[in-house]
Parts: structure tokens; C-alpha cells; sequence
């Protein structure tokens, strides 16, 4: 690799013209090559589930060739839902190799936003309500991804929560709130994880939009985390020459293709050539970038060239989609189901069908296959069981926002101009009339057949026309009349096991108490819907855990009870720090299913706790967990901190470590974990910084956010 000294002498060489081409796009994902001089141009893909198709450099466009077909990845939710390091740095490195294999230089990804709201479109790109959790599994998925000669992108930096109004919105937060729900999960992956490169957010954060804003990119990223890579915009997230100049961007993308135009291009040339900015504002810039290149072996040739679609990637895509899957209700044992005892299968949902590699917004992946719960039952079976399929409701929504927006051609540009609507191809009232004609006729099929069948499986939930990126949901309800065709199913068959597909929570107040068996799976990737049927017939035994709280209702979310949600020019974040299981913990709020929760075929104990307090306020902490039932399995055991008695306002608990913990029956493991002193600080903002509280805490080993089992306390001093 080449030294700062080299890279510094390149720089020197460079004209005005160059430096600007390497600073905003001159294709739709790449910049422009300095090639007398040996810069190649630096290549992007979209990607938290894989990487994105090819486009035509110039318009969104299909190129309609077959060699960017590759892996469909879990969506990161899904990747939360396994608490499971190990699988997050697997699933970075597949992510990494496929971009590198791809020809790219930048995959953007991971997405870390924290879930203020379950409304969010994007939530399912992101890894649930927790910062700790979030952190811990984006530091290792960065690393997989770099492992490659690949550059990850962290993104949306910062308060990026909901999809409504994301191009304008100004946030207003408290800084204690930023520092510790909202900034942990970027801060982590860039000190310990070493992400080469930061995307800024849409919205603004106190009057600056996020993607030159000074106190996040100088401040907070340059200064205080000694951020060295490429920071660059999210498409078409600049607004102001002046600003992305001097604020600290370094590369500017979008998705037009008047790249001559954009901010960073002839209008900053110009106004440098006018002596407006000096010149070393822009080096900075190029020896960020030359920076990451030199350290992705771009300058030297000794590039590893990565490869896609590689066979033995797929088992690990598989393990990852069986250890998201969360079993949230199991009354009376019913799954596993029993193979054998099950000649005529009745499998209802249009879920059970629908592929969904292909939609989401920037998400979508152009996957080599994808195995529907459908086509895995299928597999899994095998001959000896006919499965007989009904989509059980009517579903208009084909498409998603990307497909149905603008000329049709350009909808990801469409995405962020607020004058476009999208196109309506029926009235609400037409389209509630057919809707309701068909789930009538289709209601009526799919009862017939669940009073015979040996086994009822339904496979609903929400699809990509509702996780989607450019919109929020208007609530939790599952969409299509699927409540009331629940309720239906379950009155003829009360067995029936009730399978959701979804990347955010959802409202199941109409049915849960009715329902015995319900099974969250996520968007979990090509492999998903053959680990959902092997979890349905006992060839795994589930181990997800849930990364974020399902609330019974939207109204009961902590943006909509405290703060504001969406909000109009500015979205005031008046819940502060209590977010998620810290709102619903503290408020004694009841809800659906709490955060880190879910169940298993056999049954774990947890015992023994013991903390000790060490030098410098770090507490060791111990416990034992056995296998008492009969099955091998895993569960995971998390550590929560209390302040006895807080001298200001603090939620009731926050989860410090985790560990998920894999055992035969009737195995004992010992589990010793670290809390730094970190696990005891609040952030202070009339010193600016974060302090510990000297006095007694306890520390709470627990099943979930409302399962403790075992308390020990310590004084930390």
C-alpha cells in the first residue's frame, strides 16, 4: 500500500477538474477515474440484503442481462433476531465477497437506524429498538464485509426514524437522547467495527440537513470518533454547495443523471476557481477517499477479487434464516408438527407464494432463487403429504412504491420529489369493493378445505408493499382482511399454526387470544422459507429472539404517547431516551410481546448470577443455564442494569451484554460476561459527556425485557 506521503504527492499531481470528478457521481454509483494517474473510479451498490442489480450507468434502467443475479441475504431485522455474533460477521463476509465479486468498492450497508416507531417503512433494513444490540451486531458485520476489500457504509447517519416527510423533516432531540439511543449502534461500528465509510441521512437534525451538517460529520464522526473514510451522501441527500464544502461531506451521489450539475460538481469548481474555498478543503475530501482506496488495495493491485453465488454460502444464509425465526406462542405443544401424521396439509396465505427478494425500495435484490414457505414445505415433505394451497385473501397491492410511482422508468428518482404522486390505478372505493368480493369468495374456498385437512399452516403477515422504503404504514393492522380471515381459521380450526412474515411489528389484537401457535420468520432470505418449514416440523428447534418490542397497538408507541409522530416541518423527539422496552419497562406498559423474547422447543434455566465489581467500575458477571428438556436448543441469556436509585431520570433497565447459548439436553454451561464501566454511564448534558452515578446498581439476568430471572447487586463507586 501506498504511505500518506504518497497519497499526498498524488493529490499534488491532480488537477482542479479531477479532484472534482472523484467527488460526486459521474454514473448513477460511481465517480469518475483519474486514469493518467492510476485512480480507478470508485463503484457503489446498494445492498443490506445483497447487492442490487446492474442499472444502465446513466438511468434506472434494467440492464435485463443474467449475471447480476445473486444471494438474497436476511434483512437485518431478521439477522437481530439471532443475537448471534457469529452469524452477523458470516452473513457480513457473503455480503462483502458478493460486492467485491460484483466489481464494487462500496456496499451501503449496514443500515443501523434505531426503531423509534413500528411504522417505519424501512425497519426491516435495520436492527431493531436497541443500541447495545444493534451495535454489537453491526460491528461484526462490518468486519465480515471488510474482510473483502470492501468498503461498508453505515447508514442513515443520524435520527433517521421515519420514512414520512424524510427528505425535510427536522428533527429536534435532546443531545442525551442522541448519545445514547441513537448514535451507540454508528459510534460502535466505527471505533471497534473500523467502517470505512458513513452515508449521511435525507432529514435534517436541528435546522442542517444531516448530510452536511457540521456538528455530525466534523464534530461527532471526524473529531470525537476519529472517523477517517468517506463520508457520502445518501441519493440526492445534498442541498447547498456552501455546506457540503465545508461541512464535512466528501462525495456526493444522487439519483439524476445531470451529474455536471450536481452541487459538488461544476458549481463547486466553479466557485473554488472564484477563490471562494481554499483548495485544501477539497484535498481533504480526495485524501479521505484515496484513504479508503488505498486501504481496499485499489492503488496497488494486490485486490482480492471476491466471487458470488458461491454453493457452500448458502448453508450459512440457511443457518442464519433458522436462528431468526421467533416462536412467540406454543399452547398445547402443537408444533413441532408431526410429519407423519399429516397425509392432507392445508397451507393458506398469500405469503406462503409471494417472493419478496424484489421489492423494498434500494433493498431489492435481483436473488439467483428464493424458496418460498411454500416451495420448503414442498422440499421438506417430500411425496408422502399433499399440500393444498389457497392464498386465502385478495391482494391488489402487487408491486411496490418503486414500480408504481412517476413514468414508471425512474421511480427510485421519483422517490425523493415531492410533486410526484403515485400513479392510482383503481379508487380507494373501487378497489375496497373488489377486494372485499373477492376475500368473500376466497374465505369460502379456504374454509371448506380446513375442516378436512390433517393440518392448517398460515402464512400472512406484511409484504413489501408496506415495508417499504419512501413510506410509512398508517398502523400496525395487517393489511388484505387478513384479521378477519384469522379469526375465520381459527373458529373452524383452532390448531391452526399462524406463521408472519414481516420486518416490523405487528397488530394481532383481533386473534392472539384465540390463536395457539404463532411463528414471526421475517424477510429471511433465499433460504427462508425452507428454514420457516423445518422450524414448523421440528428439523430445528427455533431460537430468535425478538429485537424489538411488539406493541399491541400503534397508539401505545412511545413517539405517539410522549413525543411526536410523524410530525409536520419538525418532529420533536419528546420520549427522549425512552425508546422501546425503555419506554414500555418504565411506563408499565403492557404489550404484545416484549423485546428478547422468545420460546423454544425444550426448556432452559438460568441460575447462579454473580457479579463482581473489579478495578475501574468493571463488573464480572456469572451464571450457569441448563437444557431441562429434551431437545437440543439455544437460548439467550441477557444482562440488564438498574439504577437503584437514580439521582435523574433513567429508564428502569437497559440490556449491557448478551450471549446466546447453544446446549445438548440436560447440558449445563457456565456463562461469564464483562460489563465495562460504560454499562453504568448516562450521558450529562451540562458537562457534555458521560459519567457514572456513584451508588448501588443491580444487575438483572433475564429471558427478555419482562422474564427476569435472577438479581444480584453492586456498588459501583
Amino acid at each position: 500500500m501506498k504511505t500518506r506521503e504518497q497519497l499526498t504527492d498524488l493529490i499534488s499531481q491532480m488537477t482542479l477538474q479531477e479532484k472534482i470528478d472523484m467527488v460526486h457521481g459521474n454514473e448513477l454509483f460511481a465517480t469518475k477515474a483519474v486514469e493518467r494517474l492510476g485512480i480507478p473510479a470508485f463503484r457503489s451498490s446498494d445492498g443490506p440484503r445483497g447487492v442490487r442489480k446492474e442499472f444502465e450507468k446513466d438511468t434506472w434502467k434494467d440492464i435485463g442481462l443474467t449475471f447480476d443475479y445473486t444471494s438474497y441475504l436476511p434483512c437485518n431485522t431478521a439477522l437481530a433476531a439471532t443475537w448471534n455474533r457469529e452469524l452477523a460477521r458470516s452473513t457480513g463476509q457473503i455480503l462483502g465477497k458478493e460486492a467485491r465479486g460484483r466489481g464494487k468498492d462500496m456496499i451501503l450497508a449496514p443500515g443501523i437506524n434505531i426503531m423509534r416507531t413500528p411504522l417505519c417503512g424501512r425497519s426491516f433494513e435495520y436492527m431493531g429498538e436497541d443500541p447495545h444490540l444493534a451495535g454489537e451486531l453491526a460491528v461484526e458485520l462490518v468486519q465480515g464485509i471488510e474482510e473483502y476489500d470492501v468498503s461498508s457504509c453505515l447508514k442513515h447517519f443520524a435520527a433517521n426514524n421515519q420514512e414520512v416527510r424524510r427528505l425535510d423533516v427536522d428533527v429536534e432531540v435532546s443531545e442525551r437522547a442522541l448519545r445514547e439511543i441513537y448514535f451507540p449502534a454508528f459510534e460502535a461500528a466505527v471505533t471497534r467495527g473500523k467502517a470505512k465509510g458513513v452515508m449521511g441521512a435525507y432529514n435534517k437534525l436541528r435546522g442542517t440537513h444531516c448530510c452536511h451538517n457540521e456538528y455530525l460529520l466534523k464534530q461527532v464522526l471526524r473529531d470525537e470518533w476519529g472517523f477517517e473514510g468517506i463520508v457520502v451522501s445518501d441519493w440526492g441527500g445534498v442541498h447547498s454547495t456552501k455546506e457540503a464544502m465545508e461541512n464535512g461531506l466528501d462525495m456526493e451521489m444522487s439519483v439524476t443523471n445531470n451529474f455536471d450539475e450536481y452541487y459538488m460538481a461544476n458549481p463547486l469548481k466553479e466557485a473554488i476557481e472564484k477563490g471562494e474555498y481554499p483548495i485544501e478543503l477539497l484535498d481533504e475530501k480526495i485524501m479521505h477517499i484515496l484513504t479508503v482506496m488505498n486501504e481496499l488495495h485499489m492503488l496497488d493491485g494486490e485486490r482480492k477479487s471476491g466471487s458470488y453465488n458461491d454453493i457452500e454460502d448458502k448453508q450459512a444464509l440457511r443457518r442464519t434464516a433458522e436462528e431468526s425465526i421467533v416462536l412467540l406462542k406454543n399452547e398445547e405443544s402443537i408444533l413441532p408438527l408431526d410429519a407423519k401424521k399429516i397425509k392432507r396439509l392445508l397451507v393458506v396465505g398469500e405469503n406462503a407464494n409471494r417472493r419478496q427478494a424484489p421489492g423494498g425500495g434500494s433493498a431489492e435484490i435481483k436473488a439467483l432463487y428464493e424458496i418460498t414457505p411454500l416451495l420448503g414445505l414442498h422440499m421438506l415433505l417430500g411425496g408422502n403429504t399433499e399440500i393444498t394451497y389457497h392464498p386465502g385473501y385478495y391482494n391488489m397491492d402487487i408491486g411496490n412504491i418503486w414500480a408504481n410511482t412517476g413514468d414508471g422508468e425512474n421511480g427510485q428518482a421519483d422517490s425523493i420529489d415531492a410533486s410526484v404522486e403515485p400513479k392510482k390505478k383503481t379508487t380507494p372505493e373501487e378497489k375496497k369493493a373488489l377486494e372485499e368480493k373477492m376475500n368473500a369468495k376466497y374465505l369460502a374456498e379456504v374454509l371448506e378445505e380446513a375442516k378436512t385437512a390433517d393440518a392448517v399452516i398460515y402464512v400472512g403477515g406484511l409484504t413489501h408493499d408496506y415495508d417499504t422504503e419512501g413510506q410509512d404504514r398508517a398502523d400496525m393492522k395487517l393489511p388484505y382482511g387478513q384479521d378477519k380471515l384469522i379469526c375465520e381459521l381459527l373458529h373452524v380450526r383452532p390448531d391452526t399454526v399462524v406463521t408472519l412474515l414481516a420486518g416490523s411489528p405487528v397488530d394481532m389484537s383481533a386473534w392472539l387470544d384465540k390463536a395457539q401457535t404463532v411463528c414471526l420468520h421475517w424477510y429471511a432470505g433465499m433460504e427462508g422459507g425452507y428454514a420457516l418449514a423445518e422450524a414448523l416440523f421440528g428439523r430445528i428447534n427455533p431460537s430468535g429472539h425478538l429485537p424489538e418490542t411488539f406493541p399491541i397497538h400503534e397508539s401505545d408507541c412511545p413517539a405517539v404517547v410522549l413525543g411526536e409522530y410523524p410530525g409536520g416541518d419538525k418532529v420533536r423527539y419528546g420520549e427522549d431516551i425512552f425508546v422501546g422496552y425503555r419506554y414500555y419497562d418504565t411506563y408499565e406498559v403492557k404489550t404484545a410481546f416484549p423485546f428478547g423474547y422468545g420460546l423454544s422447543y425444550t426448556d432452559f434455566v438460568m441460575s447462579g448470577l454473580q457479579a463482581v465489581v473489579s478495578e475501574a467500575n468493571r463488573v464480572q458477571v456469572s451464571f450457569c443455564i441448563s437444557n431441562v428438556g429434551d431437545r437440543a436448543g439455544a437460548d439467550v441469556a441477557q444482562i440488564y442494569v438498574s439504577d437503584k436509585f437514580p439521582k435523574v431520570k433513567k429508564a428502569s433497565k437497559e440490556l449491557k451484554a448478551f450471549e446466546k447459548v447453544y446446549l445438548e439436553p440436560g447440558e449445563t454451561k457456565k456463562i461469564t460476561l464483562q460489563l465495562d464501566e460504560r454499562a453504568f454511564m448516562y450521558y450529562d448534558e451540562k458537562k457534555g459527556c458521560f459519567r457514572v452515578e456513584p451508588g448501588t446498581y443491580s444487575i438483572l439476568l433475564a429471558k427478555s425485557a419482562e422474564e427476569i430471572v435472577d438479581v444480584a447487586e453492586v456498588v459501583i463507586a
